[in-house]
């Protein structure tokens, strides 16, 4: 019986499989009405059966009805057999029918407990812990669904609490390509660049509690992101080896390395109104990433990243961004569930910013210049515990006499010279769950080279259904 129950059960993937890839056809009320109440009914026959088959396999022998019972229990299983047959179809087509009008839904929350040595803290992102106490870091509503055979959409809305002040975006929306020829795949709408490996990560993916200095200081507090349309090639050959090119556009808080907002400043230099005009005043950006196993044990990825694009401290003012990432993972082979693993990963960026001239405040034009980088180490010691360190370095030069007017200590924090250090340590009580500890030493210019110390416990917690991460 039970080798019958199996066969049923794969029988039923298969047409389920198979049918939720071909009907898509919108269902009126009623037709959803009618299968719901179909599938409960059978559902019901089908508890009724089993239960008289447990019934009837739980009675004791006995001589003379023994072949009644037989052809009986035969009986019996036949139809079971078929009515999970019929249950199963039914299921498959309204799962076909209804999947356009169920999406996958999650809720990641992340929140921290943080401590800092100073009250004007070197934290800047947006979702950094920046405040002594407790922080809601982010709160992301995720959807994603299947539109068609042509397209997938996923949309994530982010809430966010800084010092009781609450703000709702939407941080992402975008589809993605699912049926284009020669190994292509077009990504359009609301969405993070793909520049190097974190910018384009949430925040619950983090390895660390807060952003990289570097990051922050060349793509803003909240990662550069913003409308546009991606494409990306898959090349045939024997390894991963992948080629993107994006165009978005650069305007926004969102883009404070591009045209920003009016009225912003950058080392002094006051950013003018400068709407998009022709097509070169877009963000362009190419990539290139690969990714090969040099054993069965170790996998490497190597990638390299430009943008171009105008930035509005001038009529004619362009900004172009360049960065490699190197990402390195050891996995035995005889793992258990992933562990133990030990992974590095850097990125190192540089920026050009032809800034000026400001004629509002007698500054020359300038080549303002940011470079640094982060590198990371996690060690997957054993079954759900994960130790990391990260060293994290920032500079500047340029600007000339855009320097004296950085009144205030947090602009000259974003120009002076940074380094942080960072250890963590963090339990994965589920997938669904994490706690993580964390202690920054950070060093900066600004504040003459004193350290200030921050630690943060933080929590967080998904529900819902959620994809793999990234490799």
């Amino acid at each position: 019986m039970h080798t019958r129950m199996f066969a049923c059960a794969v029988l039923f993937v298969l047409v389920s499989g198979g049918w939720s890839q071909t009907a898509f056809a919108a269902p009126t009320g009623t037709e959803i009405e009618d299968l719901k109440k179909q599938m409960a009914l059978m559902e019901e026959q089908l508890r009724f059966l089993r239960q008289k088959v447990e019934r009837l396999e739980a009675k004791p022998a006995v001589a003379a009805p023994e072949a009644p019972v037989e052809k009986q229990n035969g009986k019996t299983e036949q139809r079971l057999k078929d009515l999970e047959l019929q249950v199963g179809q039914q299921r498959a087509a309204s799962r076909g029918l209804l999947a356009p009008f169920n999406p996958k839904i999650s809720v990641k929350g992340l929140f921290s407990a943080a401590m800092f040595s100073e009250r004007d803290t070197l934290n800047f992102g947006d979702h950094d812990p920046q405040v002594r106490g407790f922080n809601v870091q982010n709160v992301e509503l995720h959807f994603q669904g299947t539109v068609d055979p042509y397209f997938q959409v996923d949309t994530n809305i982010v809430t966010t609490i800084k010092k009781g002040d609450t703000t709702i975006e939407l941080e992402e929306m975008y589809g993605t390509s699912l049926a284009l020829p020669a190994n292509l795949q077009l990504v359009a709408g609301q969405y993070f660049t793909r520049f190097g490996r974190q910018n384009r990560q949430h925040p619950h993916q983090w390895d660390f509690a807060d952003q990289p200095v570097i990051l922050n200081r060349i793509f803003g507090p909240d990662g550069l992101r913003g409308p546009g349309a991606q494409l990306s090639w898959l090349a045939p050959t024997p390894f991963y080896l992948e080629f993107i090119g994006s165009a978005q556009q650069a305007e926004g808080e969102i883009a404070t390395s591009f045209l920003s907002k009016p009225g912003k400043t950058v080392r002094g230099y006051t950013l003018i109104d400068r709407p998009v005009r022709k097509v070169g005043d877009l963000l362009y950006m190419p990539r290139v990433v690969t990714s090969f196993s040099l054993t069965d044990e170790l996998t490497v990825a190597i990638g390299g990243s430009s943008l171009f694009g105008p930035n509005a401290s001038g009529t004619n003012t362009r900004t172009s961004v360049y960065g490699g990432d190197l990402y390195v993972k050891w996995k035995p082979v005889d793992h258990v569930q992933g562990f133990p693993f030990v992974a590095w990963q850097t990125e190192y960026l540089h920026r050009n910013y032809n800034a000026g001239p400001d004629d509002v405040n007698g500054i020359p034009a300038s080549r303002l210049k940011d470079f640094g980088f982060y590198t990371q180490v996690l060690y997957g010691f054993t079954y759900r515990w994960v130790a990391g360190l990260r060293v994290d370095y920032a500079n500047g030069s340029g600007g000339g006499d855009a320097v004296p007017f950085l009144a205030t200590l947090a602009q000259r924090d974003l120009v002076d010279e940074r380094w942080r250090f960072s250890p963590n340590m963090t339990f994965y009580p589920s997938e669904f769950s994490k706690f993580r500890l964390q202690y920054n030493l950070d060093f900066a210019d600004s504040r003459g080279r004193e350290a200030v110390h921050g630690v943060f416990l933080q929590l967080e917690l998904n529900i819902g259904e959620h994809g793999a991460h990234s490799f």
